[in-house]
């Protein structure tokens, strides 16, 4: 993404060259903290434009970037190993140091949530990180019991188009409309490696074990949860061992689902404003 997507205020172009890999993104107008936003599995930087563009750009320093091989940024030089938990935790990191992160607040959504959690260690200079969308993964066989509707084709390098629109259907609450264009057009554009290297991962057990990087967190997290979210289960989140779990509870916000940024930015965008200037 080099050009304005959207109508609204203009954004600042965030381009960086890490190595051999070039990371692609947007920046927003104001000047306050800093808010680093990590997008999830086949999406891009799109997903978080009423963020980007609305009171809450005007206000902070809002930063949302493409991860590898998605949106404008490149394909990774080592697939198999950057495609992964951790090889996106390496490069948030990057990314940080790079814009000069400092006291930040870091987000991220479905798979940007897992990222971020891996790159928690990474980010010494951050005030507080947010996921949602996002059951953070334990280990051995029940890793993956946070998860209540978790489709194959996320992990599907080339998925049918019936494939693609039952997952797009699945990333926002039932009977959500309209469902903005770019959501299918950014999954057809990301690299069918990076779903494909990200099952192979899981499937060998290369995760790291989130809900020990949860417990064992000293910033504050917040965790928020559509109230219509079709993949994610909330028993599951309000059953975590989360010491440092902002306001002790997992945020709810009615009417959203998998894609709360989205069908519902302006409470999502006011939980946000309220973490960020709490921490």
């Amino acid at each position: 993404m080099t050009e304005q997507p959207f109508p609204g205020p203009a954004l600042r172009p965030v381009r960086l060259e890490l190595g051999a890999q070039t990371i692609a993104g947007f920046e927003s107008p104001g000047a306050g903290r800093s808010i680093l936003l990590i997008h999830g599995n086949s999406s891009s930087s799109h997903i978080w434009q009423k963020q980007l563009q609305g009171p809450l750009g005007n206000k902070y320093r809002v930063i949302a970037i493409d991860l590898p091989g998605h949106g404008a940024s490149s394909p990774p030089p080592n697939p198999e190993q950057d495609y992964s938990g951790r090889g996106y935790a390496a490069l948030i990191a990057n990314v940080a140091r790079e814009l000069g992160l400092k006291d930040a607040i870091v987000v991220g959504w479905s798979l940007g949530g897992h990222a971020v959690l891996n790159a928690a260690a990474s980010l010494p200079g951050a005030a507080g990180l947010m996921i949602f969308g996002t059951p953070p993964i334990g280990a051995g066989p029940e890793g993956f019991a946070g998860f209540k509707g978790l489709s194959a084709t996320v992990f599907t390098p080339q998925p049918s188009e019936e494939q693609i629109r039952e997952w797009v259907l699945s990333a926002f609450a039932p009977g959500y409309a309209p469902i903005p264009p770019f959501v299918e057009a950014d999954f057809r554009r990301t690299d069918g490696n990076a779903r494909g290297y990200l099952g192979a991962n899981a499937q060998a057990g290369r995760l790291a074990n989130e809900v020990e990087i949860v417990r064992n967190l000293k910033i504050p997290l917040a965790i928020v949860q559509g109230a219509e979210e079709q993949i994610v289960d909330l028993g599951y989140l309000q059953r975590l061992p989360a010491p440092t779990l902002w306001r002790g509870a997992v945020q709810v916000i009615d009417g959203a689902g998998h894609a709360a940024q989205w069908e519902k930015a302006e409470a999502f965008s006011m939980l946000l404003d309220e973490f960020a200037g709490s921490v």
